[in-house]
């Protein structure tokens, strides 16, 4: 059975792993806008806007709160999901030049860091960046980026009809 509360995540993650996600998670706390919710979300540790705060929820799933980041525990190892990161390049940027300065590379995508030690973040670039971005903050992001992938959808709309037509 999954976790559906944080402790219960927390409870049946190994010892080790445990000591990993729990760094992770204090930096996360102690930076984070307190306008976000701390929660099991998609089987994760989730940090999301909740309706209250934002009724829109996720476009994906309008039933879901806002998802802003994920802590989570997998087979391969440990990963840390900031969505603020995904819709603002420059701040991927920032981690990739703090980890670079530790002397190490982020096994990072476009989102979401990969890691199997705690040690291996740039965890006060990472603290940094979390209190950087408040709820408001991130509304403002996440609406101008649904905002201009619907003006590129109707844009390739029209770029394939005006090829159609030919």
């Amino acid at each position: 059975m999954k976790p559906t509360t944080v402790d219960a995540y927390l409870n049946s993650l190994p010892k080790d792993r445990l000591e990993q996600i729990q760094k992770v998670r204090a930096v996360i706390l102690k930076n984070l806008d307190p306008k976000f919710e701390e929660g099991i979300q998609y089987n994760c540790i989730g940090y999301y806007i909740p309706h209250k705060v934002y009724p829109n929820g996720y476009h994906c799933d309008p039933k879901q709160p806002l998802p802003f980041a994920a802590l989570a525990s997998n087979k391969s190892g440990m990963s840390l999901h900031l969505m603020c990161v995904y819709m603002n390049p420059p701040l991927a940027e920032s981690l990739q030049a703090a980890a670079k300065k530790m002397g190490k590379k982020l096994d990072m995508g476009k989102a979401c860091i990969r890691f199997k030690n705690a040690d291996d973040l740039p965890l006060a670039e990472i603290g940094k960046l979390i209190k950087r971005v408040t709820v408001d903050e991130y509304v403002n992001i996440y609406e101008r980026a649904l905002t201009s992938r619907k003006g590129s959808t109707k844009k390739s709309e029209r770029t394939s009809k005006s090829k159609s037509a030919r």
